[in-house]
């Protein structure tokens, strides 16, 4: 009897152990390896050239941004874009080439397009009269420009996580010279 009570002692405490191990590699996965969505941040907007003719607007428009990656695996990323809106309406986009960013690595990326001329719409802009009136301007073009990261991260070299992430930015341009007035982001 002595004999089979050591045994299922011995059992007992190998499961509590193991139970134990379990526990702990979930709670480091949950908390050290989370995926986590990448950070966007708009660095720069710039406007090279800007020109008004017949009430239509034509410019190139060149976004400076810095991705990164807080996870403690490579992000690689695919099916990018920055696509530009005025009143809701698509009049300008360029795709980002599929890429890597190492874990806890910052990637800057610079996106530059020409925008084929359309026309202005007769509502002001919805960027502050403040915000005009700090640039002397009183006529704006108000644009939004959103850019869009997906890809995934695989944790350990077994989980795929697929993880996106979105950044939004309104920007107000002079139409008397093409300056940027406000960026709100």
């Amino acid at each position: 009897m002595a004999k089979s009570s050591s045994n299922l002692a011995s059992c007992a405490v190998a499961t509590v152990f193991i139970v134990f191990l379990i526990i702990a590699a979930v709670t480091v996965y949950l908390t050290v390896f989370r995926p986590r969505d990448p950070e966007i941040s708009v660095t720069n907007v710039k406007v090279p050239s800007f020109s008004v003719a017949n009430s239509s607007v034509s410019f190139t428009f060149s976004q400076f941004s810095a991705i990164r990656n807080p996870n403690r695996a490579a992000f690689s990323h695919y099916n990018n874009k920055i696509q530009l809106f005025y009143y809701g309406n698509r009049i300008g986009f360029t795709f980002i080439p599929a890429g890597e960013i190492e874990s806890g690595r910052t990637k800057r990326m610079a996106a530059n397009f020409s925008v084929q001329s359309f026309p202005l719409a007769a509502s002001s802009s919805q960027i502050s009269a403040a915000e005009i009136q700090r640039s002397g301007s009183g006529s704006t073009v108000e644009i939004e420009s959103k850019l869009e990261m997906a890809g995934r991260v695989r944790v350990l070299g077994l989980f795929t996580h697929r993880i996106a992430a979105k950044s939004s930015c309104r920007i107000a341009i002079s139409t008397s010279d093409g300056s940027i007035v406000a960026v709100r982001c």
